[in-house]
């Protein structure tokens, strides 16, 4: 009976690396498709005639669909079947991208982008779902969802130059066109290596809970990028955008099985983590998004020289991760996201004073030592929001602190872009960066403070695990 219990396990060793492989592609993708993006953004705008609020669009349109989708896409996966929502999701994915590089005017990619959006969410959530009930074995599934963290690793590192390249290569377009070939593997693939699986105990589909959390981050957002309304217009879209919260917490605190609920972040220590997973949106992710415009406007470099000079920022993200885990455990949580958000910080004071800097050395070393610095910052603290959220969340509360996370950090990514890009007057002069550059920087003190006042200051054994 052991040989056979032991035969059973090293068959589904064996079965780790094709299955996380072919799953995490779909990953991949999702996360390629933003990275890239933000490289090509220079061209892309000038091409299609977009201004700093119609390129902020480009990757918000993506993210907001996103994160409206994935409170559907887990109830429909559970409920149809998580392949088959998975190679949907792929499908569209898909359709989407080909349309996106056929796009004519701003109008049709920011179309073209939020239906992709939406079919991104049903890949990465069904490929999530897929690795979980594959592996039961929780060794296993570790292992599994380390290639997962590797393969996220790689995209987010290689993202911008990967772009950078095909854009400058054979144009924009081909960004979006890349996605062809790997989507047809996923079909191709998935079905030959993952078995079909559902819940049916799983939460039902709220649809309600989905159009309030869509209609607040669209109007929010839409108030931030709004330049050409008037102040009345803009104040009664983040009005809107605030009651539709507000009615969103109240619906889902109501509700007896809650798609995400908002009580998992009502203790100070859980507080605390929303605000770091929110201040590393504004202090680096939204900040990898306005670089490229950055580059091309104050160290006047091509689309290509731009996604390799951003390895400095992005690089990081593969090596630095591996030590993580270890200074938690030294460290704890107090002290290790004080120097992680203290290191963005630093890195984005240096891109605000590389903006108004009026020496091209001064500048050109500030951007490199700042976006070097940010990398390094955020490529500790980034890995281990998950793992200080699993730590700190109530035992009972582990799964749905983990999708309300999910959620925070998309809707904190599209809401930090909307906000860098409000403070943004204008794309073609270097100094006009410093105040985005130095939102950011304020984001990134303002996590300190939260480190500082809200979180414990030892880390536990299992909150360490990188």
């Amino acid at each position: 009976m052991a040989g056979m219990h032991q035969r059973t396990s090293d068959m589904a060793d064996g079965r780790i690396v094709p299955i996380t492989s072919a799953l995490g592609l779909g990953i991949f993708l999702m996360l390629f498709d933003v990275t890239a993006v933000v490289v090509a953004m220079p061209g892309l705008a000038k091409d299609l005639g977009l201004a700093v609020a119609g390129a902020a669009w480009v990757i918000d349109a993506y993210s907001l669909a996103f994160t409206g989708a994935l409170l559907a896409s887990g109830a429909l996966a559970d409920r149809f079947g998580r392949r088959r929502s998975m190679l949907t999701g792929n499908a569209v994915f898909l359709a989407a991208s080909i349309a996106c590089g056929l796009s004519t005017d701003g109008a049709m990619l920011l179309a073209s982008r939020v239906v992709q959006g939406a079919g991104a969410a049903f890949v990465v959530t069904g490929a999530i779902a897929l690795v979980a009930g594959e592996f039961p074995d929780p060794g296993q599934r570790a292992r599994a969802f380390g290639i997962i963290g590797v393969i996220s690793g790689v995209a987010m590192a290689l993202g911008p130059t990967l772009g950078g390249l095909l854009a400058s290569w054979f144009g924009w377009r081909w960004i979006f066109y890349a996605n062809i070939p790997f989507c047809l593997l996923l079909t191709f693939a998935v079905p030959r290596l993952v078995a079909e699986a559902n819940d049916p105990n799983a939460p039902p589909l709220d649809p309600v809970a989905i159009a309030l959390l869509t209609i607040s981050l669209g109007l929010t957002i839409d108030a931030l990028l709004r330049r050409d309304g008037s102040l009345p217009v803009r104040a009664a879209c983040l009005a809107g955008g605030a009651m539709a919260a507000i009615m969103f917490v109240v619906q889902q605190r109501r509700s007896s099985r809650p798609v995400l609920d908002p009580r998992v972040f009502a203790t100070p220590v859980m507080a605390g983590v929303g605000a770091l997973l929110t201040a590393i949106q504004f202090g680096y992710w939204a900040v990898i998004v306005y670089l490229p415009l950055f580059l091309s406007a104050g160290l006047l470099v091509s689309m290509e020289v731009a996604g390799v000079a951003l390895l400095a920022a992005t690089l990081p993200m593969l090596p630095v991760p591996l030590i993580g885990g270890h200074l938690v455990t030294r460290w704890g949580w107090k002290r290790f996201f004080v120097i992680a958000f203290g290191l963005i910080a630093a890195g984005d004071a240096l891109l605000a004073l590389a903006a108004v800097c009026g020496s091209p050395v001064m500048r050109l070393a500030a951007t490199v030592g700042g976006m070097l610095t940010i990398g390094v910052g955020a490529a500790l603290a980034n890995p281990q929001m998950s793992s200080v959220v699993l730590a700190l969340a109530p035992p009972t509360q582990t799964g749905m602190a983990s999708a309300v996370t999910l959620v925070v950090r998309q809707a904190g990514f599209a809401i930090s872009i909307a906000a860098l890009g409000a403070t943004l007057a204008r794309a073609d002069m270097a100094t006009a960066f410093a105040a985005p550059f130095a939102l950011a920087t304020l984001a990134a003190l303002a996590a300190i403070v939260a480190a500082i006042v809200l979180l414990p200051a030892r880390a536990s054994q299992k909150g360490a695990a990188n």
